[in-house]
């Protein structure tokens, strides 16, 4: 399925658009394109997570690799370019991509094969679990002689979000003593963390020399300011292959690593392994996994991280997407289920449900955590909503009732924060039951996205997807106190208040629902997306006949091959192209934008009303075939609004994933409870 020949690896235009990613469980990763040609300041093959699961700092940018071999005449060695550069100026230099004969993934693992002459090399990278380790190993798989490699390793220590320039940096590049290898150790600044480059058998050599103007051709496609960075030739490597061996480079923050790569391989292998054994067991077995299911678990395991509290150091969180998205409330929870319970990790969905406990916050769980300090912000409405939901699914597939009573009192905290107020205005509106939230300046729905003091979709009201949430979220209260046998009427109560006023949404006129209700300018009727959750959630407060018409409505104007419109096409405020500098993607970002995750409440919705299975698998089948594109082995996170529907954002996005995962096991046994 992610087998590439020359037909793909021969086409510069299209190896520099397709990417990889591999990541090691603490938030650091590495990322780059077939070509090896940085496109992004995101790429690199060492982005550490120095403070997991963020901290994310680039230590090794890349290493530029050119082959000495000729397997017919000894002694008169052709040199080999392995790389590829795109400067500013617009020059490519080296072609290792006219050489580059096979591209493929074994597991998470980017495998290159470079035709050189009859000479067959391989290169593969992967990370350590835990660990901020990146293995870049190369294997002669054939030739008739020896084979020479010279590498330049090129290194830097910036933010993951910021650019380098040519500035007075003297590293200090020193020796390091270390069984079965050689090392250096990389130390840009005093304070620095040093980066250490091993070999189990090259040859390393301390260089200065900086590298200047390498090209990013998506920062400039994104309409960023730095669309070109510097990074230092700080070491070069050299060693000579005969047939049939192997040689490995490790770059990482640990001064002891294991130089075994044979070793560390069969460990990332045995690791993607039991993930897809865990799975298996969900589905009779890992060898009756379909191809695109295997592919989207090694995918889930991508989005997984700890993040150590002082409560418990081994908790669990979710990053949103790669690359540059941390850990957030509102996609953690909406991804839990999917990446964890559909892969058989329920202990994982454990940790996280109860690393996030300990940060609620007057009745409200974080929004995000930010790149930089631990003090977590607060300004969302529906990310609290959706930990009811979460725990809900988790319970149902584990019948965990210690974790529920564990719990349930932060549940009723928030009920009762809610209900009485919090931050943002969020509080019940005792006329109706519904649920209010907003203020000036401040987006708290999914659609947040706010530019310097321009909140582009503020949605302050009553929105219709967060008064399905907080109805499901009371309906579920009522459930899990009669499973502990606790009093559910308060709850009941509150939620037929909530189903009676959620009338108030219905415009009958247009066969679907208002997006928000009393807001500052009055009722808003925009088509969007949002009124599929009332249909999707466990719970629907609306008529068979209203839940149809919806599902109806959105399908005709919203659904995409790759998931849903954020508004529809008719309206005068649609933006159906996503590009441009960030005022211009931002202002679209909602505003017609598809997004990949909304195919999962939709297939849900559709499949209530018509119980059609099969009809609801085939609206996932192209999101499927995305695999191949953009994140190679992934789902990107949003889709121009416009047909061909090019994706867009994140390579990788973890609601994107979790609600493939999600819904094909929903219409894979046609059950939903």
């Amino acid at each position: 399925m992610f087998d590439f020949g020359r037909e793909v690896c021969g086409d510069l235009s299209v190896v520099t658009k397709r990417e990889w990613l591999v990541t090691n469980g603490i938030g650091g990763y590495a990322s780059g394109t077939i070509a090896n040609t940085l496109t992004r300041r995101y790429h690199g093959l060492l982005m550490a997570a120095l403070k997991p699961p963020l901290g994310r700092t680039l230590l090794l940018a890349k290493l530029d690799e050119t082959a000495e071999y000729d397997g017919i005449y000894p002694d008169s060695g052709r040199f080999y370019p392995l790389y590829t550069n795109r400067w500013e100026d617009g020059t490519v230099e080296g072609n290792g991509h006219v050489y580059l004969d096979r591209f493929h993934l074994e597991g998470t693992t980017p495998v290159w094969t470079f035709a050189l002459a009859n000479a067959l090399l391989e290169k593969r990278v992967w990370m350590q679990p835990g660990a901020n380790i990146t293995y870049i190993q190369y294997r002669l798989a054939r030739a008739t002689g020896p084979l020479s490699l010279s590498i330049k390793a090129l290194v830097n220590y910036r933010d993951y979000h910021a650019t380098t320039i040519i500035n007075d940096w003297n590293p200090a590049v020193d020796d390091v003593a270390v069984p079965g290898g050689r090392g250096l150790r990389v130390t840009m600044f005093d304070e620095a963390v040093p980066c250490y480059l091993f070999s189990d058998r090259a040859e390393l050599t301390p260089r200065f020399d900086w590298y200047e103007d390498f090209y990013l051709a998506v920062e400039d496609f994104r309409g960023q300011r730095d669309v070109s960075e510097d990074h230092i030739y700080a070491a070069r490597l050299t060693v000579t292959l005969q047939p049939g061996e192997v040689f490995t480079v490790v770059a990482g923050t640990e001064p002891s690593p294991n130089l075994d790569s044979e070793a560390a391989l069969a460990e990332r292998r045995a690791y993607e392994r039991d993930l897809l054994a865990r799975a298996g067991d969900l589905h009779g077995g890992s060898a009756k996994l379909p191809r695109p299911l295997r592919r989207l678990v090694l995918a889930a395991d991508q989005f997984i991280v700890s993040r150590p509290t002082a409560a418990d150091p081994d908790g669990k969180s979710i990053i949103a997407g790669y690359h540059w998205f941390g850990d957030w409330g509102r996609d953690t929870m909406i991804s839990l289920p999917g990446l964890t319970l559909t892969t058989g990790r329920p202990e994982v969905a454990a940790s996280v449900l109860r690393t996030y406990a300990q940060f609620v916050d007057r009745g409200m769980l974080p929004n995000r955590f930010p790149d930089a300090g631990e003090t977590p912000e607060y300004n969302t409405v529906d990310a609290t909503l959706w930990y009811f939901i979460a725990l809900r699914e988790y319970v149902q597939v584990t019948g965990d009732m210690d974790l529920l009573r564990e719990l349930f009192p932060v549940l009723a905290d928030i009920v009762a924060w809610h209900r009485r107020g919090t931050r943002y205005s969020i509080h019940v509106d005792e006329a109706d039951g519904l649920l209010y939230a907003g203020e000036a300046g401040v987006q708290l729905t999914w659609m947040d996205v706010k530019i310097d003091d321009w909140v582009v979709t503020p949605r302050s009201g009553k929105a219709v997807e967060i008064n399905a949430l907080w109805f499901n979220a009371l309906r579920v209260m009522a459930e899990f106190a009669a499973q502990l046998g606790e009093d559910r009427t308060e709850y009941a109560g509150l939620a037929a208040r909530v189903e009676t006023g959620f009338g108030r949404f219905w415009n009958a006129e247009m066969g679907y629902c208002h997006d928000v209700i009393d807001g500052p300018d009055g009722d808003d009727m925009s088509l969007r997306p949002n009124q599929l959750f009332a249909v999707s959630l466990p719970h629907s407060p609306l008529s068979p006949e209203q839940q149809r018409s919806i599902v109806d409505t959105c399908a005709r104007v919203l659904l995409t091959a790759h998931g849903l419109r954020s508004l529809s096409p008719d309206d005068k405020a649609f933006i159906g192209k996503y590009s441009g500098d960030r005022r211009k993607r931002d202002a679209a970002y909602h505003q017609g934008t598809v997004w990949g995750w909304l195919i999962g409440p939709f297939i849900s919705a559709h499949l209530r009303v018509y119980g059609d299975v099969d009809s609801a698998r085939a609206f996932l089948e192209p999101l499927l075939r995305h695999l191949v594109d953009h994140g190679i082995g992934s789902i990107s996170e949003i889709f121009e609004g416009d047909a061909p529907f090019a994706p867009r954002g994140c390579i990788a996005q973890a609601w994107s994933v979790a609600e493939a995962l999600r819904v094909w096991q929903l219409t894979g046994t046609g059950e939903r409870s």
